[in-house]
């Protein structure tokens, strides 16, 4: 009875590990397998042939390093991962693995320690579980955790920016009528007025500077203008040498004769700075940045995939470190920076890019590691009818309104702004009433009808210039109006019976506008 009895016993455990056995090797989720001591395999499940793309005899009796990539192999890893699981009982790690064609996953891995009765350690048991999704989402959702944080701060410098210049943009307009305001009624010697041009120059290159901080926090709507892309650049080298430092060797080589182009001046000076300041931190030891330009007549078969036509093509090169050709694939992603965290939005050539594009242009890149980088932004040129319309509106002589002794309604709640703004008025022979807000407006114009033309600024408290620029489109619709404002981002849409006029502003800029629309209402009224 005692034998039957061991003899089923023994029966029973050899069908269980028969079992077992069965059950590990089905299992298709996760590769299982043993090792003997040494860290060869001497077991091989389904799992295993599914991720590593091995048949059980091509692997049995071999060594487990096979599995690992040659960089942890040459550290000395599985070794490693053995000795731990000696000591310790378990080895718990995740890592690069290799399959049986080469190719990588990301694996969780654990390999336990197997001892019999007397504590001899005769194996291991290695789990492996491919992880490749779950790390592709987690780094997914990191690069958007980072990009939100780039967009959020991005979106906070923006909103300062805007307040800030519209509030710069209250103090330049001011010193630029005062300014004009001397010059014209100066009798003082002519030394004077001279100063006082230099000051108004200053100030344009203020208003200047404010519509490059716009254009940053992306507030600013594209004005397109006929340049010279050699004065631009020329004229902007005094800035760039002071920005790039002493140990940037500034140069350009431009031909005597190259076409204008059309395009926002400033936001090509912003595309400039942004490629500028890009070289000299591929720089760190100093090194020769260069300008150039040529202009060329562009087919279909041409590289850069542009439309047919002519363009001017300015170059942009340094001799710093390069890009590899990676880094080059990624160069215009938006967030994307080779900085560092905190020295880089990653959003300078992506907006570069993004100019060249909308204004029927293209930016190319040309980058070897060791050698430089080269940045070729191709710029359509300007027709004909635009060089002469642009000529026209650059001229500055003294202008006056079409029409005499208007009475013109000024909207502003900056005092400043609106006590210069009615001297200028006064000073062309018209009226001006003042007001502060887009109520004290409205009450003006239920008690009065001599009013000619409205001038509001935009950016107010309560209603804001907008809002009250269609309210009066609607009330009084024969009454001109001049919505003015350095901050492009208006909510509202308007309708067809207001112009915009962007501050800073001067004296003639006041008077094209009002003249416009007077222009287009009589020309609405002829039309009726």
């Amino acid at each position: 009875m005692i034998a039957e009895a061991k003899n089923e016993r023994h029966s029973l455990e050899f069908l269980s590990a028969q079992e077992y056995r069965s059950l590990v090797e089905a299992i298709a989720d996760f590769a299982i397998y043993m090792l003997d001591p040494n860290g060869h395999v001497i077991s091989w499940n389904l799992g295993a042939e599914r991720f590593k793309g091995y048949k059980a005899p091509e692997v049995l009796g071999k060594h487990f390093r096979m599995f690992y990539t040659e960089e942890d192999r040459e550290t000395g890893l599985p070794e490693r991962a053995l000795s731990i699981a000696y000591s310790d009982g378990r080895f718990e790690h995740e890592g690069w693995r290799l399959r049986k064609d080469g190719s990588r996953f990301w694996a969780h891995v654990m390999i336990d320690r197997i001892a019999n009765e007397e504590g001899v350690v005769i194996g291991y048991a290695k789990i492996t579980r491919d992880v490749t999704p779950q790390k592709e989402a987690a780094e997914q959702l990191e690069r958007a955790r980072e990009a939100l944080l780039q967009s959020q701060k991005l979106e906070s410098i923006g909103k300062l920016t805007g307040g800030v210049a519209h509030d710069f943009n209250n103090l330049l307009m001011i010193i630029q009528s005062s300014l004009e305001m001397i010059e014209i009624k100066s009798d003082q010697p002519a030394q004077v007025v001279k100063l006082a041009a230099n000051a108004t120059a200053a100030v344009k290159r203020g208003s200047a500077l404010t519509q490059r901080m716009l254009a940053f926090a992306r507030k600013q709507e594209l004005r397109m203008e006929v340049i010279d892309v050699k004065e631009l650049v020329r004229g902007m080298s005094d800035m760039l040498q002071r920005s790039l430092g002493p140990r940037i060797r500034l140069a350009t080589n431009f031909p005597k004769e190259l076409d204008k182009v059309l395009i926002d001046t400033n936001q090509l000076e912003l595309a400039v700075m942004n490629l500028a300041v890009n070289a000299r931190d591929a720089m760190p030891d100093g090194g020769n940045l260069t300008f150039s330009a040529h202009s060329l007549a562009v087919d279909r078969a041409h590289s850069t995939g542009l439309d047919p036509g002519d363009y001017v093509c300015l170059v942009i090169a340094d001799d710093g470190v390069g890009m590899d050709e990676g880094t080059m694939a990624r160069a215009t992603e938006p967030f994307f920076t080779t900085k560092g965290v905190g020295k880089g939005t990653g959003l300078g050539l992506s907006m570069v890019h993004g100019l060249m594009e909308q204004s029927g242009g293209r930016m190319t890149i040309k980058s070897s590691q060791g050698v430089g980088t080269c940045v070729e932004l191709w710029l359509p040129t300007a027709k004909a009818g635009h060089v002469e319309g642009s000529q026209a509106h650059t001229h500055s002589a003294r202008l006056s309104l079409a029409n005499n002794s208007l009475c013109v309604l000024v909207v502003d709640d900056d005092p400043l702004v609106r006590a210069t703004t009615g001297v200028v008025l006064e000073s062309l022979g018209h009226t001006a009433i003042e007001v502060s807000s887009a109520a004290e407006a409205l009450s003006v114009l239920e008690g009065a009808n001599e009013v000619d033309v409205l001038l509001t600024d935009h950016a107010m408290p309560g209603m804001t210039g907008a809002q009250l620029t269609n309210e009066v489109n609607i009330r009084w619709p024969d009454l001109p109006v001049v919505l003015a404002s350095g901050y492009a981002e208006i909510q509202e849409n308007l309708t067809d019976g207001a112009i915009r006029l962007t501050k800073p502003y001067g004296r003639d800029d006041l008077i094209r506008a009002i003249n416009q629309i007077l222009n287009k209402h009589a020309a609405d009224v002829h039309s009726i």
